[in-house]
């Protein structure tokens, strides 16, 4: 089913419909025959489940020098009064911070670098830019759970962007323990889009990225079932230094974090250039620049 928008056709119509009717993604996952980092192999698993572990990305050296910039960006004062700053939705404990890219010159240089960049450019088949990038640092003793949900229904809805022609890829600084609210994914979840039934309210991102539970943007719970009993669930766990890119469209949460173990990452979202935000499909106006950036410049070669 599509509608037309402000001229536009929806290949994704969400937030306004009555029901969740889930329909079958119209867009491919990996965009390019190229060669590049990931093999053939490597590209057919991820076009079939729908996320992909990079295992070794940084060293043991690189992790403790990305891990001493994460604690610099939570003990810096000039950022917590700012809105890149989330905190924990009980707790005055930073949740997230983004933009890492452009408060983070060490950041930055990793979020560019061609061992990722290369890769985006391989699975989505044209020059890539970053949509978004935090660090989040899903705190001990409390650190939230982020309930069931496609980042591509947010970003669609409240962003504008097109097509699900991004991924996300997530870089452990500290150990992905079973216990300390890993990443869960339902691989090959990614193939179908759910809808969200419910009008996107004014500056809905201030309570959507800090509420335990999605009143707008969440999953059904009878099509969570569903895709649960069709794909399973798969926990994501490894050491740190070890990555998880999975596609926009991939259903995900991970549960809160109460043992004495933190569970920090970087996060980053790389969009297409032939995939830039437009107008939102089902919100009154776009998010804020450090959510949804709209400088489509291409990452350097």
């Amino acid at each position: 089913m599509t509608t037309t928008t402000h001229r536009r056709t929806d290949l994704y119509p969400t937030r306004t419909v009555s029901e969740p009717r889930p329909q079958s993604r119209q867009d491919p996952t990996v965009w390019s025959t190229a060669t590049g980092p990931l093999d053939r192999g490597r590209l057919a698993q991820y076009d079939s489940e729908g996320y992909l572990v990079l295992e070794n990305l940084l060293s043991p050296q690189e992790v403790e020098h990305y891990l001493a910039e994460l604690r610099r960006l939570n003990e810096d004062e000039t950022l917590r009064g700012t809105e890149r700053v989330v905190r924990e939705p009980d707790s005055d404990e930073i949740r997230s911070i983004f933009e890492a890219q452009k408060i983070s010159a060490v950041f930055a240089e990793l979020i560019h670098s061609p061992r990722l960049t290369d890769i985006a450019r391989q699975v989505l088949g044209s020059d890539v830019y970053v949509h978004q990038s935090r660090v989040n640092y899903k705190p001990a003793f409390g650190g939230a759970e982020f309930d069931w949900h496609s980042d591509f229904e947010t970003w669609h809805s409240e962003d504008g962007m097109p097509r699900p022609r991004a991924f996300s890829i997530s870089i452990g600084l500290t150990d992905n323990h079973p216990f300390n609210g890993p990443l869960m994914v339902m691989p090959g979840s990614h193939k179908t889009f759910i809808p969200s039934v419910g009008e996107t309210p004014a500056d809905y991102h201030k309570e959507s990225l800090r509420v335990h539970r999605l009143t707008v943007g969440s999953v059904d719970h009878d099509s969570l079932t569903r895709m649960a009993d069709q794909h399973g669930i798969q926990q994501v766990t490894g050491p740190a230094g070890s990555a998880v890119m999975f596609d926009c469209n991939i259903l995900h949460g991970s549960n809160g974090n109460i043992t004495p173990y933190p569970r920090s990452n970087i996060f980053i979202v790389y969009n297409s250039t032939e995939n830039a935000l437009e107008e939102p499909f089902a919100a009154p106006r776009p998010r804020p620049q450090y959510l949804g950036n709209r400088d489509f410049t291409p990452a350097p070669r």
